[in-house]
């Protein structure tokens, strides 16, 4: 198969999920206790709701029948929010975060903090390296030391 059923999905959907007035940020297809899943992480500029996400879930089950992105294995449909503390992995994530307290794990302890976790404000990003504030030091850090970056959520 040239192209994964991820690819096949982003390629198609995203243009009809951004014509519903959404963004389609991540698609996932994994094995889950109940076979493969198929799920669409959506969000829009003020969220997604539950209506959203049900009105996207009908329209792409539709488009997913005519391109049959699994080649007829079986599968099941998610369509999902990201979620407040979904870890960053998109453009579209980060770009939603920058400028805000994230927190961010690292697979060896960070000096002079000497932790393996610390919170910071997200600055910059491309795709060897992302920028961060850290107790008003700004600090690079390799994508390779970083294990996952996740939103600090404040209630």
């Amino acid at each position: 198969m040239s192209n994964s059923v991820k690819e096949i999905v982003i390629e198609n959907l995203s243009p009809i999920v951004e014509e519903m007035g959404y963004v389609l940020v991540e698609v996932e297809y994994a094995k889950k206790p109940n076979g493969m899943n198929l799920t669409l992480f959506i969000d829009g500029e003020n969220g997604i709701d539950l209506e959203a996400l049900e009105k996207v879930h009908r329209v792409v089950d539709v488009k997913l029948d005519e391109l049959d992105p699994t080649n007829g294995a079986p599968y099941t449909l998610n369509c999902s929010s990201l979620g407040l503390d979904r870890p960053l992995n998109t453009d579209y994530q980060f770009k939603k975060a920058k400028d805000s307290e994230v927190e961010i794990k690292l697979y060896e302890p960070l000096q002079p903090y000497n932790k393996k976790v610390v919170v910071g404000i997200l600055k910059d990003w491309d795709d060897v390296s992302v920028t961060f504030e850290i107790e008003n030091n700004q600090l690079t850090l390799q994508r390779k030391q970083i294990a996952q970056i996740v939103p600090v959520i404040k209630f």
